[in-house]
């Protein structure tokens, strides 16, 4: 009974372990959910909305929610399209430097039908930034992203 005790454990520490490795490139909360609970489809219907707790979809072990049926089934059909670039970390400070900065979900982006969020607190909005050199800033934030996640 210990050793299936001892095994059950062990089997539970590699799969944390391996759930931890998936995600921690990706900007989410404690709970494992992306965009602070932002549905990933409203942005593309032109105003981000929170979606419901209990109306979600996880991909790759984090977990993003919806605000009806509708934009969770796009989702599911095109995740690729929906989720944000640089993980959900602030595309302005990526286009900086290779840094992981949180955003405010409600300051954003759509680019070439790809999501860009961006860090806006304390009177500063990096959106603006991003609008004043948005090409370089992308390449480069292609780039800093690469050798995050490619760590």
């Amino acid at each position: 009974m210990k050793r299936l005790i001892l095994i059950l454990m062990l089997g539970s520490s590699l799969h944390l372990q391996a759930q931890t490795a998936e995600q921690k490139n990706f900007n989410i909360n404690k709970e494992g959910v992306a965009i602070d609970g932002y549905d990933p489809v409203s942005y593309f219907n032109g105003e981000p909305k929170l979606g419901d707790k209990d109306m979600f979809y996880k991909l790759d072990g984090i977990t993003y929610w919806f605000a009806n049926e509708a934009n969770k089934k796009k989702f599911e059909k095109t995740p690729l399209k929906y989720i944000p670039q640089y993980g959900g970390w602030c595309a302005y400070a990526m286009g900086l430097k290779p840094e992981k900065v949180k955003v405010d979900p409600e300051t954003y982006k759509i680019v070439d039908g790809k999501l860009y969020l961006f860090y806006n607190f304390y009177l500063t909005n990096t959106l603006k930034s991003w609008n004043k050199d948005e090409a370089k800033l992308k390449t480069s934030a292609d780039k800093n992203w690469d050798s995050i996640i490619n760590k």
